[in-house]
């Protein structure tokens, strides 16, 4: 990765903060999907600079398209329902991702002037911001897909083969969310093992004509784990506001306009939409 490129994406005039990270747990996730497409409209716009938005949700699990299509869907749910989750669909690619106190979510949202910004750099400017959060230890984080993890992908982060993040990106309105979960703190394998448990009651050991991953918990960990130190979710917010502002003008700390609030509830409506169709089928 030539971080010369990526840091032009890091380095902005200003940085719009929005820190949705300790709302608690009624947050909705489905509002977390929405505000994003929001942010993209706004971004692309240009009537927003460019903007990170924090989130955390409590004890949710975020499904992909692909996850709807599983044969015993409805048992799964009830399983993770059971334990104690919350289960939504997202409005993007990928697969099962859990979220929990101890997940920070990082979207980075930028304007895609004349499609100048390739997937490729979109992903490797977070792997950038990522790697100079953890400054001394940065070095350590590879970027590439961790089979046996949940919701694998080319830009799963990882420290000595076991991930900690995977990056997702949803393109909308000429604007561009880079999307980050990372797994702070908590146990990475008994994340991966409760999805490991929700697929295999989910598919039954039933032939499907897409492959879902066999999840291995021993492929995923956390940061406080792998780098051996007490980390929060508190703690990495901090380095991030920290290295944006050290790659800016000026930090806004900002919430959604009244004109953004109105954008967003078309877009929550289409997320809720997205979540009937899928979980009312079930039923």
């Amino acid at each position: 990765m030539d971080l010369s490129i990526t840091a032009s994406l890091i380095n902005q005039p200003e940085w719009r903060i929005i820190d949705q990270s300790s709302l608690g747990p009624q947050f909705d996730a489905k509002h977390s999907f929405a505000i994003d497409d929001t942010l993209c409209a706004s971004v692309g716009k240009h009537e927003s600079p460019a903007t990170a938005r924090t989130w955390v949700h409590h004890n949710t699990i975020v499904l992909g398209i692909q996850d709807t299509k599983l044969p015993y869907l409805e048992d799964g749910v009830n399983f993770l329902k059971n334990k104690g989750y919350h289960v939504i669909v997202r409005n993007s690619g990928g697969l099962a991702v859990v979220l929990d106190k101890d997940v920070l979510n990082i979207s980075l949202i930028f304007p895609d002037r004349d499609k100048g910004i390739d997937i490729n750099r979109g992903y490797d400017a977070m792997l950038d911001l990522i790697k100079r959060m953890l400054k001394e230890n940065g070095s350590q984080v590879e970027a590439r897909e961790i089979v046996g993890s949940y919701c694998p992908g080319s830009y799963d982060l990882s420290i000595n083969g076991k991930k900690f993040a995977g990056i997702s990106q949803r393109r909308l309105q000429k604007g561009i969310a880079v999307q980050i979960y990372l797994c702070v703190a908590g146990s990475g394998g008994g994340r991966a093992d409760l999805i490991r448990q929700f697929y295999e009651i989910s598919l039954k050991k039933e032939e499907t004509k897409f492959t879902f991953p066999k999840i291995e918990p021993e492929t995923m960990s956390s940061l406080s784990d792998l780098l051996g130190i007490e980390l929060t979710v508190e703690k990495f917010l901090f380095e991030l506001l920290t290295t944006l502002k050290n790659h800016s003008q000026q930090l806004l700390s900002s919430s959604l306009t009244a004109q953004e609030q109105q954008i967003f509830q078309q877009y929550l409506v289409r997320m809720n939409d997205r979540n009937d169709k899928v979980f009312l089928k079930e039923r």
